[in-house]
């Protein structure tokens, strides 16, 4: 199943400078390993202990993923998934 995950500025150094790619999984969880493996150095900017990072946000066709069900939030075919790292200074 194929993801369309958006990579933002501040992360793309770690992703080959590329501003989107696809990954695959059934939760978003999956779907963040499936892009780890292309992107290694995408997991400590994104992730501590196994978790997002406090400041990470992560969203699914626009939907927070903490008010659906987190890691475990179900991905379908198609779907377009948003890493969006908090930036200080608004």
């Amino acid at each position: 199943m194929a993801i369309t995950v958006k990579i933002p500025t501040q992360l793309r150094a770690a992703a080959g400078g590329v501003a989107q790619t696809q990954a695959s999984g059934e939760t978003v969880g999956a779907v963040l390993e499936s892009l780890f493996e292309q992107f290694g150095d995408l997991r400590d900017r994104i992730t501590e202990d196994g978790d997002l990072r406090r400041f990470v946000n992560v969203y699914l066709d626009g939907e927070d993923i903490r008010f659906i069900s987190g890691l475990e939030t179900s991905v379908v075919d198609g779907a377009e998934m948003t890493i969006l790292p908090a930036v200080a200074g608004g």
